[in-house]
């Protein structure tokens, strides 16, 4: 009989039958898996592979032309048997030179300005290779005490850097831990919330609870919403506007909206805000910035997106972790999960029990490196640099009566568009006008490559800067694209203009 559609194989403790081999050939096969010679020339491959890869940056397209399965058709349907016969890694290697690098968007380019950035330094690279090597599982003190308590030190001197007040530390009563994305953040912080309102109301009504933010908020927030058992008419998008508050969370909007569900039963339980929204990096009201951070339960942040820590690294901290334990702790009473003798008498810190995951990486060990070898002035320095060519990019744009700013510009992204004339259309062809104009610009081999959104019915470009390669040159050679593309796009509208009229 078949399994049903639901059914899950879990193989951890899964029973088999045991291959019994020589001692002598085990010996060898561990040795050969492992070996630090082999380590040491293969390593240097791939370490001279990535600095050429950096070295000719420039020289890849930003974004690939390749269509759906083009890899796929080039690959084996199969996995080998066996190793290819001379040196597998090098052909494998050449595979990725010749085939996967020609589909990859390059990330770290210089001239990346749509997404916010995955800010990638030497420093982060070689950390996070080097919590590979070691390759430990810390998912609780014992299991690896330096890196539990590297861990701890870490996000506080992150939460230091960034001025969060002493009650989301350690070092006050709070604590914080590294995990992979925002997303997570959000589900477990969303799931100790969850957990402590329905101790105080009965579980039976979960179905009442309401979760809030605004229309700009990351779709990261209603999936984890969604998967912390969230009904999805429950979830409220507070809707915001571009005069009034660039974009940003309304509190008389949203009392009124809390208010209103309170009345018909419902119960208020979280607010996501944000300090510097997708689309268009809108803040919302927690005063300037972060000022007012001491009101929150929780605060998150991706290390990886501008902190110079490579993928993936988001940093969360909470004002009483006890609620992140009773709603994600595991049963102590399990002998493998106790701390052992060492740990008896005393609080120790089980990450294993602060998020979703059991095993978990090692991610501490890349942060501090970079927080050792750039120090915090200098991850400032990265930032304000951005900053700064945003706001030249920022100037380019006011000067050119073509075009406007849509958007108030925060951090290092510019919203901008071209005006559609009169003549052509006004506000009623701007949006496909720019959609066009974004697509002639992406077509640019060498790039740019920049993106869009869609904000209170207006269709944007998006020049969001934050690679650590890009440099000024870059950033004024991109607007020059823009300005050509764009000439070149008007042109054609008045040619096909002319011959209509």
């Amino acid at each position: 009989m078949a399994p049903p559609s639901h059914c899950h194989v879990n193989t951890n403790g899964a029973t088999a039958v045991p291959v019994v081999e020589p001692e002598a050939d085990t010996a060898q096969h561990a040795r050969k898996m492992l070996d630090p010679e082999e380590f040491r020339r293969l390593g240097h491959q791939v370490v001279d592979f990535i600095a050429d890869y950096y070295a000719k940056m420039e020289t890849y397209p930003v974004h690939p032309d390749v269509t759906p399965g083009f890899l796929r058709r080039q690959l084996p349907a199969e996995a080998p048997s066996r190793p290819e016969p001379d040196d597998a890694f090098a052909a494998a290697m050449k595979d990725v030179h010749d085939l996967i690098l020609p589909g990859l968007t390059h990330w770290q380019s210089p001239r990346h300005f749509a997404h916010f950035p995955a800010s990638s330094s030497t420093v982060g690279a070689l950390g996070e290779a080097l919590a590979a090597g070691l390759n430990v599982v810390p998912f609780t003190w014992a299991a690896s005490p330096a890196a539990t308590e590297l861990e701890m030190v870490v996000v506080d001197w992150l939460g230091k850097a960034l001025h969060l007040p002493e009650t989301l530390l350690f070092a006050g009563g709070g604590g914080g831990t590294l995990l992979g994305t925002s997303c997570e953040a959000i589900l477990c912080t969303l799931v100790a919330a969850r957990d402590r309102k329905l101790a105080e109301i009965g579980e039976h009504r979960t179905g009442d609870l309401v979760v809030y933010c605004s229309d700009q908020t990351h779709f990261a927030f209603r999936k984890a919403a969604r998967v912390a058992g969230i009904r999805t008419a429950n979830i409220r998008e507070v809707a915001t506007r571009r005069d009034d508050d660039a974009f940003a969370l309304s509190p008389a909007v949203l009392e009124a909206a809390m208010r209103a569900d309170a009345d018909a039963g419902r119960v208020p339980l979280f607010l996501c805000a944000t300090v510097g929204t997708t689309q268009t990096t809108a803040v919302d009201p927690l005063r300037h910035l972060a000022d007012g951070v001491e009101a929150v339960d929780s605060f998150s942040v991706n290390a990886h997106k501008w902190l110079l820590a490579n993928n993936d690294c988001c940093a969360v901290w909470v004002k009483r972790p006890s609620l992140l334990t009773a709603a994600l702790g595991t049963d102590h009473d399990e002998y493998i999960l106790k701390g052992g003798a060492a740990a008896e008498g005393h609080d120790v810190v089980d990450y294993k029990d602060w998020s979703v995951t059991l095993t978990r990486r090692f991610r501490a060990l890349k942060l501090w490196l970079v927080l050792r070898c750039h120090g915090v002035e200098g991850l400032r320095d990265v930032v304000r640099a951005h900053i700064r060519m945003a706001a030249v990019f920022e100037s380019m744009v006011k000067a050119d009566a073509r075009f406007e700013v849509v958007a108030k510009r925060r951090f290092a992204l510019v919203c901008f568009r071209l005006r559609s004339p009169e003549r052509f259309g006004g506000e009623k062809t701007a949006n496909e006008l720019n959609r066009t104009l974004l697509d002639r610009v992406n077509a640019t081999g060498s790039g740019p490559y920049m993106s869009s959104a869609k904000v209170g019915g207006v269709y944007m470009l998006r020049c969001a800067i934050g690679s650590t390669l890009t440099e000024e040159r870059h950033v004024r050679d991109a607007w020059k694209v823009v300005q050509d593309r764009a000439a070149s796009l008007l042109r054609k509208m008045e040619i096909i203009n002319s011959v209509l009229a």
